[in-house]
């Protein structure tokens, strides 16, 4: 078992995993789940919506058209032409695969299916990109952490962990704690786990959203919304199918796990304004969710109190929570905690006070 405690973290792209905020990864690429003869280089090309692959979005944010020809040593032609480009992580079928994943991916995936295959695993830690290492199915804790210290060894230390499949969120935690590697919960097959997993302390989610879903002009906190009366696949004009509007649904949960769990749980030491208030957002996020759930709560109090609305209000109770909330912000403390929550708590009833005028 690793020895390591000293936190690390991973750039991957654009994204740094095991610092900061969690992070969505919106496609795992398997290789293997495509026919032999499938042109690595054509899959990785599409995965990253490069212009000229279906759905593929240009530097200004519109459809692009141009194919990515050349060599290998030109396949990486435009990644990174506009902020926001798809992450990649890709599981090679075979040796002959890795040539396209250097090209191409962001990281390579020591998939759970054969984390048993050594050459092919010393090949992939060899492969100079980072190592998503993840779990075989029934694989202990000592195993996992063994495999991602072989190939940090083979390959040059930077080495993700990844929960997959049936996802033991207690095992998740305790290879975080015990190796210091950033660990990555791949929720595609249940979306729903992501808050618990964010909780748990996954450093970042993977859900299997196609690039042309996500790689559009830039919308609050990441994901564009779908439009009024039905989605559309973009670029196109078409209906989108049903896969396709579960992959964004999918996508938008995991978002929105790293979003508001993430505020609340996870630390961040942001050093640049942007950093600053990007967590800002962050953070208002988590608060503007739960002024929403304080102020449904708020209507059904005024519903079931024998005198509601402002008539109805209770100031000792509200001094005393104001005590409450002063010990979990010390630094704000009662003087100033008393005026924001009595806005908040004006701001409910008057909203009460409307439902019920309409009802």
């Amino acid at each position: 078992m690793s020895s390591t405690l000293e936190r690390h973290a991973v750039a991957v792209g654009e994204l740094l995993v095991g610092e900061g905020p969690a992070v969505v990864i919106g496609d795992r690429v398997s290789l293997r789940a495509h026919p032999a003869e499938t042109d690595a280089y054509e899959v990785l090309r599409e995965a990253r919506g490069l212009p000229g692959t279906p759905g593929a979005w240009d530097a200004r944010g519109l459809p692009g058209g141009l194919a990515v020809e050349g060599d290998p040593e030109g396949a990486r032609a435009g990644v990174g032409a506009r902020e926001g480009a798809a992450v990649v992580l890709a599981e090679p079928r075979t040796a002959a695969d890795l040539p396209a994943i250097a090209a191409l991916a962001d990281a390579v995936v020591v998939g759970a299916a054969w984390t048993r295959d050594i050459p092919l695993v010393r090949a992939a830690a060899e492969l100079g990109l980072p190592v998503v290492v993840e779990r075989r199915a029934g694989a202990p804790l000592e195993e996992w952490l063994g495999l991602a210290d072989y190939c940090a060894v083979e390959g040059d230390g930077r080495v993700i962990l990844c929960e997959r499949g049936p996802l033991d969120l207690g095992l998740l935690r305790a290879a975080r704690t015990a190796s210091g590697r950033p660990v990555l919960a791949d929720v595609s097959a249940d979306p729903g786990l992501s808050p618990a997993a964010v909780a748990a302390g996954a450093d970042g989610l993977i859900v299997h959203a196609p690039a042309h879903l996500r790689l559009a002009p830039a919308f609050p906190y990441g994901t564009p919304p779908l439009p009024r009366g039905g989605a559309v696949r973009r670029g196109t004009g078409q209906g989108a199918s049903d896969a396709e509007v579960e992959a964004l649904t999918a996508w938008r949960v995991a978002e929105e796990a790293v979003t508001v769990v993430g505020a609340l749980l996870r630390p961040e030491s942001p050093a640049t304004i942007p950093e600053c208030r990007a967590a800002i957002d962050r953070v208002d996020a988590a608060l503007a969710t739960l002024l929403e759930r304080r102020a449904a709560l708020a209507g059904t109090v005024q519903r079931l109190k024998p005198v509601g609305g402002f008539a109805g209000r209770d100031l000792a109770r509200e001094r005393a929570l104001v005590a409450r909330m002063a010990l979990r912000a010390p630094s704000l403390g009662e003087a100033r905690l008393a005026p924001v929550m009595n806005a908040v708590i004006e701001a409910g009833l008057h909203l009460a006070e409307e439902r019920a005028r309409h009802l």
